[in-house]
Formats: structure tokens, sequence, C-alpha cells
């Protein structure tokens, strides 16, 4: 009965464990009087259900990174901690980020008996206060189920001109594109633009000479003919491997080039993988592209 987190209290009120158990090996204390089975992984969706009962009795909601995973867009950094959002003070501990604001209702949503942050809220509040980079894989995470767009969050700057965090809002916006389907590859098109590349098409259709979708590529960049794929764990298994090489060959019979990435080719790969891009580029269409100077600042920032 008792799989996840759990009050120890109520446990011991509702006679499912005794004292001994509770505070021998069978469990692990994960926040103060909140435990979990000690063979449970944990992670940022187990600590943020165990934060909720620390702070959900008294108004607090499910913020932040925390917000953003239990709402669908798994963009948090590794290690992240969960985040609450409270009315009043209260104390953040090993693990638990507690921050003191204000919602409205409208701001609220609940997902899976949890309340959190809706997801314009959760951009709002991830956007002021995250680097360019972060900030913008949460926003493109967050808007991609179309419930807001990333001009809403200007809008809301203009109705609160004063809020914190703001000076780097509307860069974020203009680099924001919904349309990507993961953080990774939000991060590799950031990697080339913020190179100095030019912009790639994003979820890109190429078709055949009759109109029929053939493929939708991560990025792409149309008049060199060339789609770049992020290929992440999903991509590793034999039979996927075997789908996109056949896919890679039927493009490249219309004349694509088809440059996969991986983790570290986006990762401490990304100054070189932005020379490989722009190479491909002036060679594949050097009068609509051409060599450009790669910026020798870092990328992620």
């Amino acid at each position: 009965m008792l799989s996840g987190p759990f009050r120890g209290a109520e446990a011991l009120l509702a006679g499912l464990v005794t004292h001994n158990e509770l505070y021998g090996p069978r469990f692990q204390r994960l926040f103060h009087g909140v435990f979990a089975p000690a063979d449970l992984a944990v992670d940022l969706a187990v600590l943020g259900r165990a934060a909720y009962l620390v702070v959900g009795h008294r108004g607090g909601v499910l913020a932040g990174y925390s917000a953003a995973l239990a709402l669908g867009a798994d963009c948090a950094p590794a290690h992240a901690p969960a985040e609450v959002l409270v009315p009043s003070d209260a104390r953040g501990r090993p693990g638990l980020l507690v921050r003191r604001g204000v919602v409205t209702a409208a701001e609220v949503t609940a997902v899976d008996g949890l309340r959190v942050t809706s997801p314009a809220r959760t951009a709002w509040d991830l956007a002021r206060r995250l680097a360019v980079t972060e900030a913008t894989v949460a926003v493109d995470a967050l808007a991609h189920g179309g419930s807001f767009t990333p001009h809403d969050l200007l809008q809301r700057r203009r109705a609160e001109p004063g809020a914190r965090g703001c000076r780097r809002l509307a860069e974020v916006v203009e680099l924001a594109d919904p349309r990507a389907e993961s953080p990774m590859e939000t991060r590799l098109r950031l990697g080339l633009v913020l190179a100095g590349l030019p912009r790639p098409e994003v979820q890109y259709p190429v078709s055949d000479e009759h109109g029929f979708v053939l493929a939708r590529v991560d990025l792409a960049y149309p008049r060199a003919r060339l789609a770049i794929e992020y290929d992440g764990t999903v991509h590793l298994g034999h039979r996927r491997w075997a789908l996109d090489r056949e896919r890679d060959t039927t493009l490249a019979g219309l004349g694509w080039e088809t440059l996969r990435l991986g983790q570290n080719d986006v990762g401490i790969g990304m100054r070189q993988t932005a020379h490989r891009v722009n190479g491909l580029l002036a060679l594949r269409a050097p009068g609509s592209y051409g060599r450009v100077e790669i910026d020798t600042r870092p990328l992620q920032h």
C-alpha cells in the first residue's frame, strides 16, 4: 500500500506501520515527516510528490521544474530539486526549493491529484530566472501543448513591468519555437543559432514531387537540402535504427543529406557541430547560406 511518498504521521495513525518500522531499513525519509519505501528510486517526480505532501495542505503548489514535469514538459537538468510555491514564508531543505508567491485560481491546474502552476505561469517563472538557453528550452517544452504562446509572456511583462528577471525575456521569446519536440532538439537549435548560423526550420516536412510528405525532420535548411536529426536513446534500438536509415536513404534520393547527432554533439561537442553544419551549408548551398564566422563565445548562456 505504501508504494510512494507518504506522511509518516498519517501512516502511523492508520496503523500501516509501526514507529520502529518507519524509522527502520524498510523506509527512507525524503523530507521532514515524509517517507517512501527504501527501494523506491528517487527522481524529480518522486521528490515533487513528496514536496506536495509538505506544503499542499497549507495552500502550496508545485512550481518551476516540478510543475513542468507534472505537466509533461520534462526539461529539468539532472539533479534538479523539487520546487514549491507557498503563500507564506517557509524554510527550504536539501532537495526542496521553496519560493514565496501568490497564484490566482486561473494559474493553477490539477495533475494526478497535485496542484501545480499552469503551463503559462510555469513558463513565466522559469523564463525569468534561467539563462537564455535553458529558459528557451523550458518555454518550448511548456508551450508545445498549445495552451499559450511564447509571445503571451511579453504581454504579461507589459502588464507587470516591475516583475523581477524580465531583462532577457524578449530574447527568450524570439528564440522560442514550441514546435520543437524535445529539450535536446531545442538545445541543438539554439547551439546553432547562438553560434551565428542561420535559424533552421523546425519539424520541417520533406515532400516528394507529388507533394506527399515523406518525412518530418527535426531541423532543416531547405535551400541546402540539409536535414538535422537529434537521436536520443529511443533511436538506439535495432528496429528504430533500421527505420531511420531507410528514411535517410529515401531522403537522399531526393537530394537531401541527413546529419544525425547525439548527446555529445549537442553538449561538449556543440562548437564542433556548429563548424560542421557551417561547412555543409557552404558546400551544399553557397549562394544561399555561404560560410559564416562561428561565434567563439560560450554557446550555453
